[in-house]
């Protein structure tokens, strides 16, 4: 991960758990509905790691959100 985009990941991350919980879901139930393993949910939310589009895309449709909801910044979190 390049660390010039840390905050970019942390955004990331925080909207999925957002939109995760909203959702009533545990990362388990995530993964499962997205075809990933809980760690690499659990890793992306809290910016462990970098994560490819194919992850990005497969979240986003497990959450039933576009892809641009998960990156978009919107100042929900503090």
């Amino acid at each position: 991960m390049i660390q010039e985009y840390k905050s970019r990941y942390r955004t990331l991350g925080l909207n999925i758990a957002y939109h995760r919980k909203q959702q009533g879901l545990t990362q388990e139930q995530l993964a499962e509905k997205a075809g990933l393993e809980r760690s690499r949910v659990s890793k992306t939310e809290i910016a462990w790691v970098g994560t490819s589009l194919d992850t990005i895309f497969k979240i986003a449709d497990a959450l039933e959100v576009e892809p641009y909801i998960l990156l978009k910044d919107n100042s929900i979190h503090p």
